[in-house]
């Protein structure tokens, strides 16, 4: 079973950038389809990015496209979410996930498909 550590988050300004990591550990990630949801204080957890086990497909949030660039090193077995152009908006807890995919190309975006969760990371973007 894969266990999943987030890291990377923390404080920044807005206009700043911050590179989240979601390190895997048990099994490797490379046949695992992975993607990052955030929950912000008093709303539901929501989708950000999503990107298949080959790292081939990758999926967005409509609203982050162009500001958050999800990717994974299978060397490292490691995910990443590059997130610049940071907005207050932007705070919440990070959280990466995965799930076991047959399907070399197939995106997951919906939380309910996905089987493997991390503790998740603070991200707080001040004004």
């Amino acid at each position: 079973q894969v266990q999943l550590v987030e890291s990377g988050g923390g404080l920044v300004q807005a206009g700043g950038s911050l590179r989240l990591s979601c390190a895997a550990s048990g099994r490797t990630i490379s046949s695992y389809a992975t993607g990052w949801f955030r929950q912000a204080p008093g709303k539901e957890r929501e989708f950000v990015a999503a990107i298949s086990w080959s790292g081939g497909s990758t999926y967005y949030a409509d609203s982050l496209k162009g500001r958050f660039t999800i990717s994974k090193d299978n060397a490292k077995n490691t995910l990443y979410l590059q997130m610049n152009s940071l907005k207050p908006e932007d705070t919440a807890v990070y959280y990466c996930a995965a799930v076991a995919s047959m399907r070399r190309e197939t995106i997951y975006t919906s939380e309910y498909e996905y089987r493997i969760w991390g503790q998740g990371t603070q991200v707080t973007v001040s004004s």
